[in-house]
């Protein structure tokens, strides 16, 4: 290169000057093997990524894993029989019936949005809809249950509802071995929410509590623990969703058997196995947020759709003019002629008409 500021300032990798400026010709060092060297270090290919194994075996920590309940879910579209078709078929039937006492038969139609009509439902990422949002948390806890590993993980007695029964009565013996039916989930998690006045994003956390205890416990939720797991992860995501959070005592008035020491003996157990990490990154939240409403489409469990009226349209304008005004002073700063390479900012603006 011949100029000293060069990148390149040392001299030929072939040639080398001795002391007294001769040109020699250069003699390569003999190899050392990695047990000369004394750093017996693998080869970067037969290292373990651990971003990579963190991302597979903890969904409720990284957005870019795929949730367990989806692909709970899609066992059973895999391996397809006539009990599984039979049990969608009947879900489907108890969505249908719903509507039937709602609207007439002969106007059950799929709506299709129009230039002069606009069909959208109210559930949103900031605001779910709380009822199908409770209904798609059953039906991941539901596939949870059903196709649980069989490997023999251990079962925490703290969960086990033999040891610490939720009610008086007398726990069946078998109370282990039937799986409960979707509906009995979504009655159990609706009660307990009714009540407590929660709200449809605390469902959401709940599921993503639910799925870091299985991951970091390495537990199954199964017949005789899904009540307890199901009733910490709902504790725990009220007090850390919720400015105004429920009490343990308030859980006793609902469930009227279980005692105050036994609820915060299940919240601090609950906490000690996530490792104290009730954290909730906004992109997690999105992400089973997005893969519940896949879960209700492929169950024929959809969001019931409504025509866009004036009122919403001018809230979605309202929202949409707030956040012009909230950015107007970035949009002036990248408007300018001329600006530095250092801190070059490229900002695209796609004007949005709601009518």
């Amino acid at each position: 290169m011949g100029n000293t500021t060069s990148c390149c300032v040392s001299s030929s990798p072939k040639l080398r000057r001795n002391a007294h400026s001769r040109l020699e010709s250069y003699r390569p060092e003999p190899e050392l093997s990695r047990e000369d060297t004394g750093c017996n270090l693998q080869h970067i290919s037969d290292r373990e990524n651990i971003d990579d194994l963190n991302m597979e075996y903890n969904p409720s920590d990284h957005p870019r894993a795929s949730t367990i309940f989806l692909s709970k879910s899609q066992t059973d579209v895999a391996v397809p029989n006539k009990k599984v078709r039979e049990k969608r078929k009947s879900l489907y039937i108890n969505h249908v019936d719903t509507v039937l006492l709602q609207h007439p038969p002969g106007q059950i139609r799929r709506k299709y949005s129009s230039c002069s009509t606009i069909f959208l439902d109210d559930s949103t990422v900031s605001q779910p809809n709380l009822k199908y949002t409770i209904k798609c948390v059953a039906l991941a806890i539901y596939y949870h249950i059903k196709n649980r590993d069989t490997d023999g993980r251990m079962l925490l007695d703290i969960f086990d509802e033999k040891l610490h029964p939720l009610t008086k009565s007398d726990v069946p013996s078998d109370y282990d071995k039937h799986d409960p039916e979707q509906k009995h989930i979504y009655r159990f998690v609706r009660t307990l929410f009714s009540a407590a006045q929660l709200t449809a994003e605390c469902a959401i956390v709940t599921l993503v509590y639910l799925e870091r205890l299985l991951t970091y416990a390495e537990i199954d939720i199964c017949p005789a623990n899904w009540k307890r797991i199901v009733l910490g992860a709902i504790l725990l995501a009220s007090k850390v969703w919720d400015d105004q959070a429920v009490w343990n005592v308030d859980y006793c008035q609902i469930l009227k058997d279980i005692t105050v020491e036994d609820m915060n003996e299940l919240e601090r157990q609950f906490l000690e196995l996530l490792q104290f990490n009730i954290n909730v990154p906004s992109s997690v939240y999105a992400k089973y947020y997005f893969d519940l409403r896949s879960l209700s489409e492929a169950n024929n469990l959809s969001f019931p759709l409504e025509p866009l009226s004036r009122d919403k349209a001018q809230k979605l304008e309202a929202i949409s003019r707030l956040c012009d005004d909230k950015y107007k002073d970035l949009r002036k700063a990248a408007k300018k002629r001329s600006v530095s390479a250092d801190n070059l900012t490229v900002v695209r603006w796609s004007p949005a008409i709601l009518s």
